[in-house]
């Protein structure tokens, strides 16, 4: 019976820890929503434009990652066909395969029978146009990484100006308050960098992929001119 007593308190104490462990926690979550939310009105166009990078960079990279999608049987198809004089047949091959290379060498397929000048003029104007669609929305990011950094020292400087303009009216300085609005404020400028180097990182990626890109479509366009200049092509 004794035993019994002498472990209810420490059974106690232990829920007790427990339940102040989860209230610490949840308490933390709140306050670093609640220190979002003071870091003032310029918060409202510092988060508007992290979910429009991330919608773009989203929406890009699923974008080029489909047209840079990997079809190996492409271009020996499309040897074949020409090879045999079916050019229809290839022209064929690359509408299935909708995809940036393939609307490319479609385009130069279109052309056969005209000076291989007027051929790579055509591939080189086409691959131009996908080039700029894949590219459509990418500067944006690298708008957004420039601006949200500015945005948030705008909001710490208007947070100065508001403490010293306290101050004045009160009187005198109360290290407190001015450290804790500075501290508030700060979270501004930390929430627009953050924001701007995540948008600078999404930026070079997506650039990257372009240009990963543009590589295989011009390393697969000179195949394709190299097999119609070939003799009895």
């Amino acid at each position: 019976m004794s035993l019994l007593q002498g472990n209810l308190p420490v059974d106690s104490v232990n829920q007790v820890q427990q339940q102040a462990v989860q209230l610490a926690t949840q308490q933390e979550n709140l306050n670093l929503i609640q220190l979002l939310m003071k870091g003032g009105w310029i918060m409202i166009p510092i988060v508007l434009l992290f979910f429009l990078g991330l919608v773009i960079f989203i929406e890009r990279y699923l974008t080029i990652r489909r047209a840079s999608k990997s079809d190996s049987g492409l271009m020996a198809q499309i040897k074949s066909n020409v090879l045999t004089g079916k050019l229809d047949a290839a022209i064929a091959v690359c509408r299935s395969s909708n995809s940036a290379l393939a609307r490319m060498l479609q385009k130069g397929l279109t052309r056969v029978g005209r000076p291989i000048k007027d051929i790579e003029g055509s591939i080189e104007n086409a691959g131009k146009l996908e080039v700029s669609r894949l590219e459509k929305n990418i500067n944006i990011l690298g708008i957004i990484a420039g601006i949200a950094p500015m945005l948030g020292f705008v909001g710490t400087i208007f947070g100065v100006i508001q403490i010293f303009r306290d101050v004045e009216v009160a009187g005198g300085i109360d290290i407190g308050s001015v450290s804790g609005g500075l501290y508030v404020k700060m979270i501004a400028s930390a929430s627009g960098l953050t924001i701007g180097i995540l948008a600078y990182i999404g930026y070079h990626i997506l650039n990257m992929m372009v240009e990963r890109l543009i590589l295989k479509m011009e390393t697969e366009a000179v195949e394709f001119i190299d097999l119609l200049d070939e003799p009895g092509a």
